[in-house]
């Protein structure tokens, strides 16, 4: 990642668990973009996370539980896509190289603190729909920084359509 873009979000109650989201939000940023690596930290380490991420092409970067083992079955779930055990071997054999990859998952942290410090850490409404709304404008927001950032630093000369002539026209 290289922008900070925010690709996916869902908002759930404070208790939520974050780990069984991960599918649909690895999915739904996949619709619209390749995806070469996941990086998670322990808390995602599941064989279901883990198969999902590897049936999306990507290498999923996700380090073990001392408990964990590498041979691809749950007792709920049955046996993996065999994504469990390459990754459980990537771990184990080639740890450092593993952990440079998964290291890149401070790109997150630093995207939390670009929200927070541009829009505050916390929030203004009381009520849970206008919560949720409120992140959601707050998430929106950090994407359109840096979308105009990107179009700066880049030297993008973004082109929009002519809403009534559906006709290309340069920016201002």
């Amino acid at each position: 990642m290289k922008t900070n873009v925010v690709t996916a979000i869902e908002i759930h109650g404070r208790d939520a668990n974050d780990s069984p989201m991960l599918p649909a939000l690895v999915k739904a940023t996949a619709k619209n973009f390749a995806i070469a690596e996941v990086s998670a930290d322990k808390a995602y380490g599941s064989i279901k996370n883990t198969d999902t991420i590897a049936d999306l092409g990507a290498t999923p970067f996700i380090p073990f539980k001392i408990v964990h083992t590498g041979k691809g079955t749950h007792r709920r779930s049955g046996a993996g896509n065999g994504a469990w055990a390459k990754a459980f071997g990537y771990f184990m054999y080639r740890r450092e190289e593993f952990l440079a990859h998964y290291h890149k998952r401070s790109n997150v942290e630093t995207t939390f603190s670009m929200i927070k410090r541009k829009f505050g850490d916390s929030l203004r409404t009381k009520g849970d729909t206008a919560m949720v709304n409120e992140v959601l404008a707050k998430v929106l927001c950090h994407n359109l920084v840096v979308l105009i950032h990107e179009i700066y630093d880049l030297g993008i000369n973004p082109v929009f359509l002519d809403s009534a002539l559906d006709v290309p026209k340069e920016a201002a």
